[in-house]
């Protein structure tokens, strides 16, 4: 059998950044742009350790803000009423300030460690270069810039006010600039500099901040301005990264963007939902004590492991694996979790209304519930799956569906046309080749090839 397919292409072996796309820096420009990055590193190292003490010096102190989501999701501390919930376990406030401390510095090491390995090995390209600056940038400030400069006293000089100005000037444009390049290097559509422009706009313009906030007029135009500039610039930014994908990017161009892509729904997702507890559930709730390192932490570490997946291709071929499991037990656990709710609500319902209120908090109605999820549990994942499968992977699925029917076959088929039919079947309708042709040999040729 042979055939010549046009859709299924094996991806070589790859560099972390491709050396054709990226572009090579000059050699006479390589020293100075590898010292002033080192120079750069080392100022961000710096700045890091130092703001280290300061930060835990300000998540050891109670949050003095009336909403205690603010304190959560900026800086990690605790409200008066966590506070006490950690007294009651036995902790102190002092010993959860140096396990946040601690986890938010190894967080915040997964972009250092990713951006020190791209600049070993792909300094000397534009966009190695680039984005390993990058990921230092984002690691050096800690989660949610929690380490940028809490070490310089209060006003900072001017000098110090400049230079904080700067970094986060770079760590914006920084990040309009990778998700408008990544990962060939080079703005593709030409017109693509534009939204590049609205990024750096975003950032530099200051004359919407000096209007009264008192002024009802100033404050709706300016929340006008602000919904137009998002708009323009992550809409303008997906719009490119879509045309991209669709139109530029090669086979594996595309897994890379997969990863950057699910890393960042993740991160949204997971913070939008730590953030949402936060809010809904009580202040005394347990929760409220974990909800800073789910709702600061946990995102930015997914973000942090998705960018690293990408950057350097390691398994790129398993990011539709990673979707898919995704979207499988993501809804079932929402579907599991509504039907368990709703089982108790119902039973206790009926049983308050049929029998004595207090059967309704029975330990037999959570046991009842329990069991009926365990039951549920594989018939539903089955039916999830499939669903997923037909809508999201067709022709995975299709394909699966035409090789369990061809083993079948196999099985209870005897006739050699026949069976040489079904064969030539399931390889147009997996493989999809241009054209297909199948040889068979004889047994006469068989004996005559034969040695004796």
């Amino acid at each position: 059998m042979r055939s010549s397919p046009d859709r299924l292409t094996t991806p070589a072996p790859a560099t972390p950044l491709s050396r054709a796309s990226s572009g090579r820096i000059p050699r006479r420009w390589l020293p100075a742009l590898r010292g002033a990055w080192l120079v750069c590193a080392l100022l961000l190292l710096a700045n890091m350790a130092a703001s280290i003490p300061a930060y835990y010096q300000t998540v050891s102190a109670v949050c003095a803000l009336p909403n205690q989501v603010d304190c959560s999701t900026d800086l990690g501390q605790l409200a008066a009423t966590s506070a006490l919930t950690l007294t009651q376990w036995g902790l102190s406030l002092s010993a959860y300030a140096a396990c946040f401390v601690a986890l938010n510095v190894l967080v915040s090491l997964l972009p250092w460690g990713i951006g020190l390995l791209l600049f070993w090995r792909k300094s000397d390209e534009w966009m190695g270069l680039f984005v390993a600056l990058f990921l230092i940038l984002l690691g050096a400030n800690g989660v949610g810039n929690s380490l940028s400069g809490l070490w310089a006293p209060t006003p900072p000089s001017p000098l110090f006010s400049v230079l904080l100005t700067a970094n986060s000037a770079a760590q914006w444009i920084g990040l309009g600039a990778f998700l408008l390049t990544f990962p060939t290097g080079r703005l593709a559509p030409r017109w693509s500099w534009i939204i590049l422009l609205f990024w750096i706009a975003a950032f530099l313009q200051p004359s919407m901040q000096s209007l009264s906030s008192t002024d009802q007029t100033a404050r709706t135009l300016r929340g006008v301005v602000y919904l137009l500039e998002t708009v323009v610039i992550f809409g303008g930014a997906l719009l490119v990264i879509v045309y991209r994908y669709r139109r530029v990017f090669d086979a594996t161009q595309r897994q890379q963007t997969k990863w950057v892509v699910y890393a960042a729904v993740a991160w949204f997702i997971v913070y939008a939902v730590g953030s949402t507890l936060s809010s809904v559930l009580p202040a005394r709730s347990p929760y409220q004590v974990f909800a800073p390192a789910l709702t600061l932490l946990l995102p930015a570490a997914i973000l942090y492991l998705g960018l690293g997946f990408s950057i350097l291709r390691y398994r790129l071929w398993d990011i539709d694996t990673v979707i898919n499991r995704t979207l499988v037990y993501g809804t079932l656990t929402a579907v599991l979790s509504l039907a368990y709710v709703g089982s108790i609500l119902l039973a206790r319902g009926l049983t308050q209304t049929f029998t004595q209120p207090q059967l309704g908090d029975s330990p037999l109605v959570i046991a009842g519930s329990t069991l009926l999820i365990v039951a549920l549990f594989n018939p539903l994942r089955r039916r999830i799956q499939t669903f997923i499968d037909r809508r999201f992977y067709r022709r995975k699925y299709d394909a699966g569906k035409v090789l369990a029917a061809f083993t079948t076959t196999l099985r209870t088929e005897v006739d050699l046309t026949s069976l040489s039919e079904h064969l030539v079947h399931a390889v147009e309708e997996t493989m999809q080749p241009t054209r297909i042709s199948l040889w068979l040999r004889r047994d006469q040729d068989r004996r005559d090839q034969t040695p004796s």
